[in-house]
This record gives C-alpha cells, structure tokens and sequence, in this order.
C-alpha cells in the first residue's frame, strides 16, 4: 500500500501529499506562494476601509495595510490612495501577527523602489520627479516614495518669497544628497533649472557688451546691492551703483519685482558674473552743477545734516556741498546747532566747485540781503516783480478817458487873440494938474 501512495502519479503534481496515516490529502500549502518577511509582493486590492487596506496577494489569507502604511504622508485618508482593483506593490511587513494576519506595507514598497531609483539617478546625475506635500520651515517635502527634502533656497534661481504655492506640484529636482542609514535625501530645483538655462546664459553673455544698457527685474535685495534678473541669468547692482546719492540700504532705493534700465560696468565671462550699474542711467547731478552754477552764485538747499565742524547742504538730489561752521554765521560759532537743524530750507553762496574730487565749499554768512537766488536746472526763473497800487485798478475807464482828451486838446490848438485897437491921444491942460480934486476937469477942445 505504501509503495503504491509512493509511486501515485498525482503526488508529482504537487498537488496531493501524504497525510500522517499515509493515505492522500490535498496539498494546498503548495499552491501558495513562497513569502519573506522584508519582500516585495504585488496583488490586488480587495476592500478599502477607513482604517486599513485588505490585498489579495494569492496567499493564504489576504495581507492588510494599515492606514499608517499606506503612505508618507499624515493624516491620509485610504480612499484617496487606493481604491478596490487597484494593482499594488507591497512590503511584507510580517506572515502572520498575533491575530494571524499578514501585515503589509505600500510605503515600504514604495520606498525600496524609490530608492532604488534614486541611487540610480543619484549616480547619472540625472533627475528625479515628485509631488509637493507639504511646506515645512525652510523648505518643501517632496513624495519621491520616500521623503525629500527641497530648502527654500535652493527652490528657484531666485529667491522664493511664498512657499505655498508650489504644494501640490510636480517638480524636477536633481538629488544633491543621500544617506540611506539616515534615510535622508536632500534636493535641488535650483540646479535643474541653471542647466535648462545654460546654453541660455551663454547667449547673454555672449550678447552682452560692457556699456550696453538693458532692462532687467530686481529678483533679490541684499544689505551689499541688489540682484537683477536679465531674462534667465543674474547681474548685481553693487549699492554704491545705485544712486549718485548716499544710499543707506538697497531697499531705500528697489523693491523686489521692480523693472530696471540698467547699464552693463563689466563681464567675467569665466566666472559667468555680471556687473550693473544703475545710476549710471541717470543723470549726473554734478554735470548739473557745472552746468548750471559757478563760484559766486547764490542756491537754494536742504540741510541733511548737522556735524562739529559745520553743516552739509543738500543743492540738488545726489548734491551736497559742506559749510563750515567758519562759514555759518558773521559771529564766532561754538556748535552748528545753534544756527542751522537737519531739514532747515536755507539759501548758500557757492565758494568753491572741486568737479574732480565732487565737492562743492558753501557759505551761509555771505548770503547777502537783495542777492539773486539761482533757479534749480529745469525750473524757469521767476518773472520780475512788479509793484502796482490798488489805484491802478479802481476806475479802467478813467485813464482812457483822460488820454483821449489830451489827445483832442493836442490836436486842436488855442486861436490866436485879434490885437485891440490904440485909443485916440487925448490933450490935457496943464493946468489941470493943479485944478481941485473935487472940481471936474474941462474937456479937451476938439
């Protein structure tokens, strides 16, 4: 009987075995796959519930994914992972925990492919996809299959003000970093896109002459200059660029976005560096002054601020020139403060224009009373007073009037008198000389 169970040809299927009393039973352990805890399996799956995922893997029992390990991302919901017919890698976790359930994982799964994969393209410099998932203090967490970290400077050429509006998008990075012990992989877009805009770049500079003047976008202030994008490729703005006038911050001057006419200063095409000038577009307000004023005039000015040894007085924008405080007032001067405060409007005389060091010498004691004051490049001088009585006013009519009569009286001169005729001679007695006061005299004989 033995021999004839031992010869059985239904034992070479593998399909039937011999029970303990040596007769046939079926075989099913053998119509189940061979598996090992730390395996990568693939199934189906077959319920999805809130808490966990049932997997037919064509085991003895169906394998379970608990919600935890279903992604690397917290607080998922199973649905949106996964939905029943869905084909799926899993990790075994454990054949068979304290209730006899197979435990798997898709997170694990996934992160043995993924790391895989990102070895590879770690070693040919290549670069690797994944899913924005969350914004973290200094950065952005990728969904590689396994966690990668993207630092905010190093999301984009230029400096990323608002993270958030990369979560949920798909972005190629290169992979800087890995440490598989650590599981910990470090990203960069930044390096992506310099390589994208590589042949880019070569064309400005290649384009690029030094003198050129082009339009660029301020991508970024610092306490040194300012940063202009020129269509893919950076130039700085060195503060001392900026403005013919001190400037205390880039800020003062830019804001981020702004566009800029810009004059190209120099090229480093070795070290792919360019240098802007933005003051260089404007005009030079001490061309202005040589222009515009000589030794001996009398300016308007601001002043900007007060010193121990005098005053500085600000004549155009980007202009200042020093008063001393010899030159502050007729009478001996112990502190400047005690003629002149930051912001007073004053009116200086121009000692001295020194164009090839930039420095005017001003004087506010020779201001003299009735002295013309200089208008401002631009500003037309004011017309010449004219000083009018209220009488000019009163009657429009009158002044006519009385020109119009004197006209007539000009025109039409006096006659002249007709001569009157000479009276008759008339005789006199003589003694009539001598004839009583009160007695008439006779008249003369004809």
């Amino acid at each position: 009987m033995a021999n004839e169970t031992i010869n059985d040809p239904r034992l070479e299927e593998g399909v039937w075995t011999t029970g303990p009393d040596g007769e046939l039973v079926p075989d099913y352990e053998s119509t189940f796959p061979t598996i090992n805890e730390g395996e990568v399996v693939h199934g189906t799956v077959v319920r999805v519930d809130k808490d966990e995922v049932l997997v037919d893997i064509g085991y003895k029992s169906e394998g379970v994914i608990p919600v935890s390990e279903l992604s690397i991302r917290r607080s998922v919901n199973p649905a949106d992972e996964v939905t029943v017919g869905d084909e799926i890698a899993a990790l075994v976790m454990t054949k068979e925990d304290a209730e006899g359930r197979l435990i798997l994982s898709k997170k694990r799964a996934r992160f043995e492919i993924a790391w895989k994969a990102i070895e590879g393209a770690h070693e040919q410099g290549e670069a690797v996809t994944g899913r924005v998932i969350e914004v973290v203090k200094g950065g952005l967490i990728l969904d590689l299959g396994v966690r990668g970290f993207l630092p905010a400077s190093l999301v984009d050429i230029r400096r990323v003000q608002d993270l958030d509006e990369y979560l949920g998008q798909e972005l190629r990075c290169k992979v800087i970093e890995l440490n598989r012990s650590r599981n910990n992989v470090v990203l960069s877009r930044r390096a992506v896109l310099e390589d994208e805009r590589k042949e880019m770049r070569q064309a400005i500079l290649d384009k690029l002459n030094p003198g050129d003047v082009v339009e660029g976008t301020i991508s970024n202030i610092v306490d040194f200059g300012a940063f202009v994008d020129l269509d893919g490729m950076d130039g700085l703005i060195h503060i001392s660029e900026l403005s013919w006038s001190h400037v205390n911050h880039p800020s003062e001057v830019l804001e981020i976005g702004q566009k800029v006419q810009v004059k190209v200063l120099d090229i480093d095409r070795d070290r792919q560096r360019i240098s802007l000038g933005l003051k260089q577009t404007q005009t030079d307000p001490w061309q202005q002054v040589l222009e515009s004023y000589q030794e001996g005039d009398v300016v308007q000015g601001k002043v900007t601020k007060v010193v121990t040894f005098g005053a500085f007085v600000e004549i155009l924008p980007g202009v200042e020139g020093l008063v001393h405080i010899s030159e502050l007032a007729q009478h001996h001067v112990e502190n400047p403060r005690e003629v002149v405060s930051q912001g007073d409007d004053v009116n200086v005389r121009i000692l001295e224009v020194d164009a090839e060091r930039r420095r005017l010498s001003l004087s506010l004691k020779r201001v003299e009373d009735g002295m013309p004051v200089q208008p401002k490049p631009g500003d037309e001088a004011a017309p010449p007073a004219i000083d009018l009585s209220e009488d000019v006013f009163t009657d429009e009519t009158a002044p006519a009037a009385e020109a119009e009569a004197e006209v007539e009286v000009e025109a039409a001169p006096e006659p002249e008198p007709e001569p009157e005729p000479e009276p008759e001679p008339v005789a006199v007695a003589e003694e009539s000389s001598a004839a009583p006061a009160d007695e008439p005299a006779e008249p003369a004989a004809e």
